[in-house]
């Protein structure tokens, strides 16, 4: 299916728990949209509704990775079966951002498979420019930089930037020629049946780090293409820390040398 190729397609609307494989497709659609929940009530369907808009063929993956605000509840009654591009996946309990991922990568049926966090820090209309560089086939890997736009992004604070920019240089730094602006990203998108021969084991945010560094230890390039940014505070429910860094910091470490990539 080509990248300009907005087909349609029907997929079977199910709500699913982790490990039970994917409907049987008519059509295999352009990009899985695979959406970690957890707790995020307020933003959940405006996001989902943000994510309908955009004029691709979409197949929309929500993992709810035990939610307790009535996030999963909105999964179930509001989102699952409205729309015959949504599927909803459910973890009985809270595993963490990275296993949601994992969850998410084993259904995906997609051509291409990008993450979308469930707030509304990033702009899903930039799928279209971030899919557009993958009509070169020999692309696999296309991240969406916060920093090629401008070089502090909308609320994003010091101490976050400071931690994004110290796991970016570290990244270029271990792998000579990456060349890259932004590892913490969080629109990453693949080619699908690449993705899932990638050995994956990071169950937090240290997923970020492990797929970098593990496409980039594999040969593939890394497409950057800039895209809008507007960080959320704590207040609004902002989960990562900067303090997470230290984690990041020591996976890229880890994954860099480990022989498992």
């Amino acid at each position: 299916m080509g990248i300009h190729e907005f087909a349609t397609w029907q997929i079977q609307c199910a709500v699913e728990q982790s490990g039970s494989e994917h409907p049987i497709l008519a059509k295999k659609p352009l990009l899985t949209v695979a959406v970690p929940v957890f707790n995020e009530l307020a933003t959940l369907l405006e996001i989902h509704k943000r994510i309908l808009s955009v004029p691709l063929d979409l197949e929309i993956l929500y993992v709810d990775d035990g939610s307790t605000d009535g996030s999963r509840e909105v999964l179930m009654e509001q989102i699952a079966g409205t729309d015959a591009r949504v599927r909803v996946v459910l973890h009985d309990v809270n595993q963490g951002k990275g296993a949601a991922i994992m969850t998410a990568i084993e259904h995906a049926a997609g051509e291409l498979f990008i993450v979308q966090d469930a707030d509304l820090e990033y702009e899903p209309l930039d799928y279209v420019r971030l899919v557009e560089v993958f009509n070169k086939p020999a692309v696999q890997v296309v991240y969406g930089s916060r920093f090629l736009k401008r070089r502090h992004p909308e609320n994003m604070k010091l101490t976050n930037w400071l931690a994004n920019r110290i796991l970016t240089i570290t990244t270029n730094v271990l792998v000579p020629g990456a060349g890259i602006s932004d590892e913490a990203t969080c629109y990453k998108v693949f080619r699908t049946q690449m993705l899932k021969l990638v050995p994956l084991h990071a169950r937090r945010f240290d997923f970020c780090p492990e797929i970098t560094m593990k496409v980039l230890r594999r040969g593939h390039a890394i497409h950057e293409v800039p895209i809008s940014y507007s960080a959320r505070t704590e207040a609004q429910g902002k989960k990562i820390k900067w303090t997470d860094a230290f984690d990041a910091f020591s996976a890229l470490l880890r994954y860099r040398f480990s022989r498992d990539y």
